[in-house]
């Protein structure tokens, strides 16, 4: 019943609701009962859902049909004003005020629906009030004691807001916030094979003698709080009107089954509870499938991720693989043409040693040999940092325990602890090469920088699970790197890619005594997870 702020309803669609809304209004003020007072639920809930700009042909619809009502009685226009006026002013004040607060006509979350039971109870409280002292309407003993005297005020607010809770959540479950086709089909479908069957039981309850009848009357709310929890708000106003109709008809048929106040609190306040318990039942339920959503999004963008990630690592180990290949045909070509050349050059110069030496020129074949030794001694160097040719000829382990490595500590006055378990040839030629150049790179840092008269390195490659562990531990008792510095240099950031590539861990760890670094490596073409490094 929300109108559109650009497409309002046609005046002729206002003027069936109101002629719907003062029938039924009618219907329920032949059928109203002490202790449910629907009209006053109806009229609330109508003022909710309804633009203020009807509410005055709502108001003065009820006076037309209060006035026919009495006019065979010829009640006065004073009486007539008095009797029916306060009552739907005071509402539409409290319920203008409430929206202007900005409570909302929803029982979707529970703030929203305890704001709105809020609003209901200020309007039962001001209405009954304000009505009873303005017309008088109660009659009131002045001399009966003072408990006595609020007895009739208390009777009429429990019955409005029992009114309102019956009617108020109907109509926003029709008009204001429309429950999903399905969950309505589920509703009406469990209510059918449960709830009716129940409630008929309990009737025949009801109309049996004490103690039966007040049993049944308590009993009969069980249903109520069963459906707040399982269809939420909706499910607790369905089952709660049928409740109600249940217990008025026991004791309108029933023997010696009145409905007492007492009774009536009791569904005031189960009512209540049972509303409050649908509201955090869809609450908690939305939050669930909220909570599911994200996690179905979650989970899909971390399979994007893990894909892209797998991507990465696949380029960024054929860029290894493509420049580890470059490097070893670069190192190929200028051992076969420029190596092969400084070695025939050399020759020729010894050869020609004896010729200079007689002609009085041997200091100049001294100093050409001894360039051309450095010369090759410089080539053997571009072409042990082009490609490691001793990983060819050698393998990792003897690379590692007798090669260039060990020649750069032992002229460093660097004692060298080589420790290899395990059986190297299941690594392939990237995770071998990388190996090396790690330990290449951190004995020339040790070298270089730390001042360290021992360098330790340990190498474990064992086999589990399918896959092919590695793990490499090197440590010297140098200076050391601060726990809290510059950035890494070119040498620890380029380990650092290069593991990576390969899917395996890099951790450097600062501070304490020397420097520390630990490689992992995991080799199984089925996993591209990259391996957890420990402490």
């Amino acid at each position: 019943m929300h109108a559109s702020p650009h497409h309002p309803p046609a005046r002729w669609l206002y003027s069936v609701l109101i002629i719907a809304y003062l029938s039924l209004w009618l219907l329920l003020r032949m059928a109203e009962q002490p202790y449910w007072i629907l009209p006053f639920g109806l009229r609330l809930g109508v003022l909710l859902i309804t633009p203020p700009r009807v509410w005055p042909w709502l108001f003065c619809g009820e006076l037309l049909v209060a006035t026919g009502q009495h006019y065979s009685y010829h009640t006065p226009w004073h009486q007539l004003a008095l009797t029916y006026l306060p009552e739907p002013a005071l509402m539409m004040a409290c319920v203008y005020i409430g929206r202007r607060s900005g409570i909302e006509s929803s029982l979707d979350r529970p703030e929203t629906a305890v704001r709105l039971l809020l609003l209901t109870m200020a309007t039962v409280i001001v209405t009954t009030i304000g009505s009873t002292l303005l017309n008088g309407s109660m009659s009131i003993d002045a001399n009966a004691p003072w408990i006595e005297r609020l007895a009739p005020i208390c009777r009429a607010m429990l019955g409005s807001y029992i009114g309102a809770l019956l009617v108020v959540p109907a109509l926003i479950m029709g008009f204001g916030t429309p429950a999903p086709r399905a969950e309505l089909s589920a509703l009406l479908r469990n209510s059918l094979l449960l709830m009716l069957p129940y409630l008929v039981s309990l009737a025949i309850l009801m109309m049996l003698p004490a103690p039966l009848p007040q049993f049944a009357r308590i009993l009969s709310l069980a249903p109520v709080l069963f459906f707040a929890f399982s269809h939420g708000w909706r499910g607790a106003c369905l089952t709660l009107i049928l409740s109600s109709l249940d217990i008025a008809l026991a004791s309108q048929f029933g023997q010696g089954a009145e409905v007492t106040a007492n009774s009536q609190l009791f569904l005031a306040v189960t009512g209540t509870g049972a509303l409050m318990l649908g509201t955090a039942s869809d609450a908690l339920r939305h939050s669930g499938q909220f909570v599911a959503e994200q996690n179905h999004r979650l989970a899909a963008a971390n399979q994007q991720l893990d894909q892209l990630a797998r991507e990465l690592r696949h380029a960024a180990r054929g860029n290894l693989h493509s420049e580890e290949q470059q490097r070893r045909y670069l190192a190929a070509e200028l051992h076969d043409e420029l190596g092969q050349n400084l070695a025939a050059i050399q020759t020729h110069v010894q050869l020609a040693r004896f010729r200079l030496q007689q002609a009085g020129l041997q200091d100049i074949g001294t100093a050409m040999h001894s360039i051309l030794s450095q010369m090759r001694k410089s080539l053997h160097h571009v072409l042990n940092n082009l490609h490691p040719a001793v990983l060819d000829e050698f393998g990792l382990y003897r690379a590692l325990a007798d090669g260039p490595i060990r020649e750069l500590l032992q002229v460093a006055h660097v004692a060298y602890l080589p420790e290899l378990h395990g059986d190297p040839e299941s690594l392939d030629d990237e995770a071998r090469v990388a190996l090396y150049r790690i330990a290449q790179e951190s004995a020339t840092n040790t070298v270089k920088h730390a001042y360290a008269t021992e360098f330790r390195l340990t190498l474990r490659v064992r086999h589990h699970g399918g896959s092919t562990i590695a793990v490499m531990d090197i440590r010297d008792n140098g200076i050391g790197m601060p726990a809290e510095g510059p950035r890494q240099g070119r040498g620890l950031q380029g380990m650092h890619d290069r593991i990576t590539a390969i899917g395996g861990r890099f951790r450097l760890y600062p501070g304490g005594d020397g420097a520390h670094l630990r490689v992992l490596l995991r080799i199984d073409p089925d996993t591209d997870e990259p391996p957890s490094l420990p402490d």
